[in-house]
């Protein structure tokens, strides 16, 4: 799984939001495996959500990483 960006926060919000509204009605309607496979991916989304604040705290997202260049050897 990539790792998100703060910048995509908000969008991830509004997809937990949403998740939690389709599990209510799909257990409105009595899809209750469609309600448990939601409920996963609700979970999963709220678990990036987490790692994404703790990464931002962290400051792993500070700006760009000088990975500086490839170093060429004759072989």
């Amino acid at each position: 799984m990539l790792r998100g960006l703060p910048r995509q926060r908000r969008r991830l919000i509004e997809i937990i939001r949403n998740l939690a509204e389709r599990i209510i009605e799909a257990r409105a309607n009595g899809s209750l495996g469609e309600a448990q496979g939601l409920a996963a991916s609700l979970t999963k989304a709220k678990e990036k959500l987490v790692s994404l604040d703790r990464a931002q705290k962290r400051g792993l997202y500070n700006g760009p990483v000088n990975l500086g260049l490839p170093i060429i050897t004759g072989g």
